[in-house]
């Protein structure tokens, strides 16, 4: 039975994997896109200018590549994860030594067609990596010192290349990622508390070590109204703008705040601020409940899979993009300090669309061929 099972699934025609797709995710990937076209196209005051140009191809673009992408066997991608890890760590060295720099980061390699941020390909690959690396460990196995050093290792040097960018806002992400995996494959709970009771006690010390505007962000995150007009201005008019959209909003292209230009960031970390400011809290919980479905269908299609390797994935990545969205509304309604952290699909930026579509692309080969066994 498991021969047979393994054969159907490596021999699917095109048309079987394409009735094998989840059509609940994938139109609610497609929905929250056309949402986001519209609020990047209000970003730019209701013209086709650069950002909103930029956005709609690469999300058209990148949703096409993801269908494709996610015809390829889930054993594939089982197979590239040590290596789709040291290509994206090959990348971020690349980038502190060539890297394009902007606003004081250090952050991008030039493609010509796009300016990579491989440290959001960071995201999904330390996940892959993980559940390829934790498929063949026994539960028992994985308290082993062997099977301790070497993932936190490989997820310690890439938090370390994206910190002295610097960026920590996706270093901390990055770790997320890395820490779900390993408590997902069955690490011993008090290796978490331990690691969060020294955390606790060394963040005096950490905190020496920020930039000097990344002290602002934290002073301007418990009290931004010590300095409205600097470190405090983007948190403050965020609240202000999300607060007059209401219960219904003011409607599209109608957000004052953004169209006055009071809004920093709107395109990228704050869009979450310019929807809810047109659609108020309506728009805003249909939107959460939008992101809600793709959570959950991700988590669903982890369950319905044979492989542990997919299951693992699947889970890892259904959390971290609650995680991804918990921060960035948490960001922007200042119930966290500012970390640069993208709303997904939502905000602008490449690196990050592709990123997310390539995570979208394993969990829908793990739908298509859940039947598969990978060894």
């Amino acid at each position: 039975m498991q021969y047979q099972s393994q054969y159907y699934s490596d021999k699917l025609t095109f048309f079987q994997k394409l009735r094998s797709l989840d059509y609940v995710l994938l139109s609610t990937i497609f929905f929250i896109g056309i949402i986001s076209c519209f609020s990047m196209y209000s970003t730019d005051g209701g013209e086709f200018l650069y950002h909103s140009k930029s956005h709609i191809i690469r999300f058209f673009a990148f949703f096409t590549m993801m269908i494709f992408l996610s015809f390829l066997s889930v054993k594939f991608w089982h197979s590239i994860g040590y290596l789709f890890y040291a290509l994206v760590l090959i990348l971020l060295i690349l980038v502190s030594l060539y890297g394009v720099s902007a606003s004081g980061s250090q952050r991008w390699i030039n493609l010509y067609i796009l300016n990579l941020q491989p440290s959001e390909l960071m995201k999904i690959s330390i996940i892959l990596c993980f559940a390829k690396f934790y498929h063949r460990v026994q539960v028992d196995n994985v308290n082993k010192f062997k099977n301790l050093l070497i993932p936190i290792t490989i997820l310690i040097v890439p938090t370390l290349l994206v910190v002295s960018q610097p960026d920590l806002g996706t270093s901390i992400l990055i770790a997320f990622s890395g820490l779900i995996v390993l408590w997902l494959a069955g690490l011993n709970i008090k290796y978490f508390v331990y690691s969060f009771l020294i955390f606790i006690v060394s963040l005096p010390f950490v905190i020496a070590f920020l930039k000097p505007y990344q002290k602002l962000r934290v002073l301007s995150f418990f009290n931004p109204d010590k300095d409205p007009l600097g470190a405090g201005y983007q948190i403050i008019q965020s609240k202000i703008a999300i607060g007059s959209g209401g219960l219904t909003g003011k409607g599209f292209l109608k957000g004052t705040q953004s169209y006055l230009e009071f809004l920093p960031e709107k395109h990228t970390d704050f869009i979450f601020t310019l929807f809810s400011e047109e659609y108020g809290f309506v728009g805003s919980i249909l939107l959460l409940l939008l992101y809600a479905i793709l959570i959950y269908r991700i988590y669903s299609i982890g369950s319905n899979s044979r492989t542990f390797f997919a299951k693992l994935f699947c889970f890892a990545y259904s959390a971290s993009i609650f995680i991804y969205v918990t921060v960035n509304m948490s960001m922007v309604l200042g119930l966290l300090p500012i970390v640069g952290s993208p709303l997904p699909i939502m905000s602008y930026g490449g690196s990050s669309m592709l990123s997310t579509m390539i995570g979208f692309s394993i969990v829908m080969s793990a739908n298509i061929y859940r039947k598969q066994v990978v060894s």
